[in-house]
């Protein structure tokens, strides 16, 4: 099953579904289901979020990555085994595609951080290009 393909428009209609409280919510009830690499790329798009210097066009893109993760009912779902979190990376790809260049240093290493407490001893080739 190929993965959903999302433009940054697409993405910003799923922005309202984001909240902070949802985002680590789901990301702890899915962490091991979703793999390192997807909780990764969804920690960077978190902290990139987080910072003030992002330009508020991206933050809008993430925000719709995000609360796309953390929709219950999206477009295939998330509990469907081997391939419900498939559009979710889909989102996620989309998403830092288009933010990367507001990607720092600083937000991959809080995600990196972070990502020790759920997945120890990660190497930088289970985190792909974004490492």
């Amino acid at each position: 099953m190929s993965e959903k393909n999302f433009s940054s428009q697409e993405l910003v209609k799923y922005e309202g579904h984001y909240s902070e409280n949802k985002f680590w919510g789901t990301l702890r009830k899915y962490a091991k289901k979703a793999g390192v690499r997807t909780v990764y790329y969804a920690l960077v798009l978190y902290y990139t979020l987080m910072d003030p210097t992002t330009p508020r066009k991206y933050k809008n893109v993430i925000m719709g990555a995000l609360g796309y993760l953390i929709l219950p009912f999206d477009f295939i779902m998330d509990y469907l085994p081997g391939i419900g979190l498939v559009d979710d990376w889909g989102a996620l790809l989309a998403a830092v595609a288009y933010v990367i260049t507001a990607v720092t240093p600083e937000h991959k290493r809080q995600a990196r951080s972070k990502l020790g407490e759920w997945f120890p001893k990660v190497s930088d080739g289970e985190l792909g290009d974004l490492a």
